[in-house]
């Protein structure tokens, strides 16, 4: 343990492996062993990189935080590296394994949620998969429909449009219900305000009235503003020292 840890620190991680999973093979009930291992892995690990060493990786840690959530079913960090890495696996990849590695997001930080309801992260991270659940089609039709960056909506093709906010209404909605619950937890989330704004841009679009559409794009105006003050106002704040 202590010699991967030390390698840990150090960055060491394919030596930091080698340690813990001795440290493991010795003592196979050393929990945080296993939490160190499946981390040295899931370091090593680079969303995208397509290579039989990074998918080794990928695979490896996927594997060790299992191992840790069949003992501990509520394991929170593991259950967090779960979502992690399913989230920045869809960063990458065709349109159709990107969705399926957003739903394994989507799953992994509900399994947070029912843990620990004051997840805020989980929140978070439910409504940013259910924008860029909508993104791609939404992104689509207002190209299609050549509309300007600067038009708030909502579509002008009412067929699309019906087809668009019957597939993606309740996800973009629960989007919105999901980045207010991370709000409410850190009222200094300033990723969650952004991504509030882009949600009720794309509610917008599904709007059935200009009027609606207006209303909602100002709501989102304030939200971007409110999150451009926040990061202003962290910035302005003194920097903790390394050693705090």
């Amino acid at each position: 343990m202590n010699q991967g840890v030390q390698a840990f620190r150090n960055n060491h991680y394919p030596d930091a492996v080698k340690h813990f999973k001795e440290a493991v093979r010795l003592d196979p009930s050393n929990m945080n062993a296993q939490s160190y291992l499946a981390t040295s892995y899931f370091i090593q690990w680079v969303p995208g990189a397509d290579s039989p060493d990074n998918k080794k990786n990928y695979d490896m840690a996927e594997q060790e935080f299992q191992k840790i959530l069949q003992k501990d079913p509520t394991n929170s960090q593991a259950l967090a590296s779960m979502a992690n890495m399913a989230y920045n696996s869809a960063q990458s990849g065709t349109p159709e394994q990107r969705r399926a590695a957003f739903n394994e997001a989507r799953k992994w930080n509900q399994r947070r949620i029912e843990v620990d309801p004051k997840d805020g992260e989980a929140y978070y991270y439910l409504g940013v998969i259910d924008y860029y659940d909508a993104l791609q089609d939404l992104q689509t039709a207002r190209v299609n429909e050549k509309m300007s960056p600067s038009d708030p909506g909502p579509l002008k093709d009412e067929k699309a449009r019906a087809e668009l906010k019957d597939k993606y209404g309740k996800s973009v909605d629960d989007g919105i219900d999901q980045l207010k619950k991370a709000l409410a937890m850190d009222k200094e989330n300033e990723d969650a305000m952004s991504y509030l704004n882009l949600l009720l841009r794309e509610k917008a679009y599904l709007s059935d009235s200009k009027d609606e559409a207006t209303a909602l794009t100002t709501q989102a105006n304030d939200w971007m503003e409110k999150s451009i003050n926040m990061k202003r106002i962290k910035a302005s704040r003194p920097q903790k020292t390394q050693a705090s």
